[in-house]
């Protein structure tokens, strides 16, 4: 079944300007009072998540396996003016690819779950080669341990609009023996109240839990360790948990102290 990775048009339909000012207010508060003015994000992708760091001044760089979402990327950026420098990788190999470090490595958008938990943790380390020291390493992803526990088959999102097509989609979980996840993304697009397009996509998923990511960081000598719901604004009832989170932590554990 195709991937949506190959698809970059439909992947960023949910995308307008107000998405653009929300993802830039999750990043203003999870870097208030840190010092980056440089970022490099392994998991790019189309760049929707990372460009609204150029408003608040910090240079870009990002890379990714798929050509045709860093195209996309690069496009979208010109658009907007915004200057960055990408390139295609892998994010398990992504230290042979850059000869300098930067204040943030960061990986968006539930990436780092693409490949197997100890293939996850190689990623870390990779990224943990690009951070200067006193830098700061950063990922968001699914709460995987609350999707293994309440096993939910279906995820739904609200409908959003294409001028003046109605763009439906939901999520269908197949959660296998080895361990493994299943994604079904299933897009219905309406117009007078027909359907007048269907698109389905596949993605297979690794889920990893939280203390697993956060035991690599100390073993890689993290320290200054914040975790968010995200977006970082999002406010939860008390007694549940947030379907997505974030951390940001600091190299060097000294600098903790």
């Amino acid at each position: 079944m195709a991937s949506i990775y190959d698809r970059a048009d439909i992947y960023d339909l949910i995308e307008d300007e107000k998405r653009f000012s929300f993802n830039q207010r999750h990043w203003q508060i999870v870097l208030e009072g840190k010092e980056i003015h440089s970022l490099l994000d392994v998991s790019i992708g189309s760049g929707s998540l990372t460009l609204p760091l150029a408003g608040l001044g910090v240079e870009l760089f990002g890379s990714d396996l798929s050509a045709s979402m860093l195209t996309r990327c690069e496009k979208k950026a010109a658009a907007r003016g915004i200057p960055i420098t990408l390139k295609q990788s892998d994010f398990r190999t992504v230290s042979a690819c850059f000869d300098r470090q930067f204040d943030c490595v960061a990986s968006t958008g539930n990436s780092l779950p693409h490949v197997s938990n100890s293939d996850a943790l190689k990623t870390l380390a990779e990224m943990d080669c690009l951070v200067k020291p006193g830098g700061w390493l950063y990922f968001d992803m699914r709460n995987w341990d609350k999707i293994l526990r309440e096993r939910q088959r279906f995820y739904l999102y609200n409908p959003f609009f294409d001028g003046d097509t109605r763009i439906n989609l939901v999520q269908v979980w197949d959660y296998h023996d080895d361990g493994t996840m299943t994604f079904n993304l299933l897009y219905t697009f309406e117009r007078d109240r027909r359907i007048v397009q269907k698109e389905v996509f596949s993605e297979r998923y690794h889920p990893i839990s939280k203390t697993l990511l956060l035991d690599q960081l100390e073993k890689l000598e993290y320290g200054e360790i914040e975790e968010r719901n995200y977006p970082a604004m999002q406010t939860i009832q008390p007694g549940t948990e947030p379907d997505w989170y974030c951390v940001i932590a600091r190299k060097g554990k000294a600098n903790a102290d």
